[in-house]
């Protein structure tokens, strides 16, 4: 039986509905509840145990068909496969539940879709292209039962004209809202991920303020308030955590290099690679949380309605080390790389929703190069900006304070307001 261990975790669901989307946005259910998830072990027997390990092999066996249908559809037609023509081809075939097939569909053309925008903004992003052995495996609606001594019974549908037994499985008493969705995910131990409605509304005030966030590697959050408040939250513990980890994962590579594949002391490394990989992701989780929180109390304790985040996409692309032209030092390509900012942008969303306030992105070109009293531009490698005309200030706070100026007066200029002493946070 597998050991119980409960995490409840505040994160949100896709616009496509579907749990584990990397770009997760908030989304409500009637313009009312909010989507949130609980993240739990579970206990069954083996035999189940060994059905839902199926269920995920299987799940990829489909997201596979999913790629070899829009091939050959795409080659013959010189067109995309559309969701109705992909159901329909995938549809009776594999022995799980149907909303379970239908789901990966989804996430393939979601997948899809995503790609093509970003082909569109110009980055050279890669269609889905990927075979896989494992795909999580979701039941949703119909799908499943949930009973309350915490009894689940996941539906496996129909297969050849007989109805499958369900696989039963046990977690803790769930005091939760309505259930949405239930998605079988992989975290060193099968979990189950539970999309509920967590029956909060977002508040209502009457801020005034707003306030700009200069995005960092360093310091994740720099802002600036209309009232002349601003903050600084460092992410030098996320940065440590980041180093330590890919410090351990070159030792581990390392080792396993030597060792002949899949022999027994290199799956003792294996493993020991997915603890430290998880182990590090939940503490990175952790620290975006705490940092985050922080900045929205901070944001209802100087009433601020709307938030403008700096738009860094695209800022971590061309650091592969087999391009011919160098841009960067391969120190900078790996803190490039291990910036969450995306994670920080979603984390925010949901969290200043839930207060009542807005967040948008904007561009925050020169931002934090130009002067706002000469409107010169200059590069500086430490942490105060100075200027020839006799202006300085905080590297980050210059960089918020200028990002204010262009997206709420429409140019890089002084601000209308006098800031007051920074306030600096870190996580513990």
């Amino acid at each position: 039986m597998l050991a119980f261990d409960t995490n409840l975790y505040r994160t949100s669901v896709s616009t496509c509905g579907m749990i584990g989307c990397k770009n997760n946005q908030l989304r409500e259910i009637g313009g009312m509840n909010m989507i949130r998830c609980l993240k739990t072990s579970f206990r069954a027997n083996k035999e189940t145990i060994d059905r839902l390990f199926q269920c995920n092999q299987v799940s990829g066996e489909v997201w596979n068909r999913c790629l070899e249908l829009a091939k050959e559809h795409h080659l013959k037609t010189g067109k995309w496969i559309t969701k109705s023509e992909l159901q329909k081809s995938t549809k009776g075939i594999y022995p799980i539940h149907s909303q379970s097939v239908q789901a990966v569909c989804h996430k393939y053309l979601f997948a899809r879709d995503s790609a093509n925008k970003a082909r569109k903004a110009g980055h050279a992003t890669k269609y889905p292209y990927k075979q896989k052995k494992h795909f999580n495996t979701k039941w949703a609606n119909n799908g499943f039962k949930v009973f309350g001594n915490g009894k689940i019974e996941l539906s496996m549908g129909i297969f050849e004209g007989k109805r499958q037994a369900p696989l039963v499985v046990w977690t803790k008493e769930i005091r939760v809202g309505q259930i949405k969705e239930i998605e079988l995910i992989f975290d060193r131990q099968l979990m189950l991920s539970i999309a509920y409605e967590n029956g909060q509304t977002a508040k209502e005030h009457a801020f005034e303020n707003r306030a700009a966030i200069d995005v960092g590697e360093v310091h994740t959050i720099a802002a600036v308030a209309e009232n002349g408040e601003n903050i600084i939250l460092t992410g030098r513990k996320i940065r440590s955590i980041h180093r330590l980890r890919n410090k351990k994962l070159a030792e581990l590579q390392r080792k396993m290099s030597k060792c002949t594949k899949g022999s027994k002391q290199w799956k003792k490394y294996n493993q020991a690679k997915k603890y430290v990989l998880s182990k590090s992701e939940r503490q990175l989780q952790d620290g975006l949380h705490k940092t985050t929180k922080q900045f929205v109390e901070w944001c209802v304790e100087n009433e601020v309605k709307e938030v403008a985040f700096g738009d860094v996409d695209g800022v971590q692309r061309n650091t592969s080390r087999r391009k011919k032209k160098k841009v960067r030092r391969r120190t900078t390509n790996q803190k490039l790389s291990n910036w969450s900012f995306g994670k920080v942008y979603t984390y925010l969303t949901y969290k200043l929703e839930v207060e009542g306030m807005t967040i948008e992105k904007h561009d925050e070109s020169y931002t934090t190069q130009q002067c706002p009293c000469c409107a010169k531009r200059r590069k500086v490698s430490s942490r105060l900006y100075k200027c020839p005309c006799g202006y300085s200030n905080h590297r980050d706070i210059h960089g918020a304070a200028n990002f204010f100026a262009k997206t709420f007066y429409g140019e890089i200029r002084e601000l209308d307001f006098s800031l007051k002493h920074t306030k600096y946070l870190r996580i513990a």
